[in-house]
């Protein structure tokens, strides 16, 4: 399901855009445009999680794990 949304833009941008429809890039403007909105979502989550990343520290990462595997490790099935 598609929501309608009007929205003003640049007239550059406009031009681009009106540019990748003939370029055959999007077959209209509205697609265009929907896959730019897209793309800078999916750019907005990933830059989100690099920075939370950052802020991990890896040996307490790894001492987690370990902590969480030392005692059930030996109940494991082999495989």
């Amino acid at each position: 399901m598609k929501t309608k949304v009007a929205v003003s833009i640049e007239d550059r941008l406009t031009r681009e855009v009106d540019l990748l429809v003939r370029a055959d890039r999007y077959p209209s403007r509205s697609q265009a445009i929907e896959a730019a909105v897209a793309e800078h979502l999916r750019r907005i989550k990933r830059r989100r999680l690099a920075e939370a990343c950052v802020l991990l520290d890896p040996s307490e990462e790894v001492a987690l794990a370990e902590e969480g595997l030392g005692a059930d490790a030996t109940a494991w099935p082999p495989y």
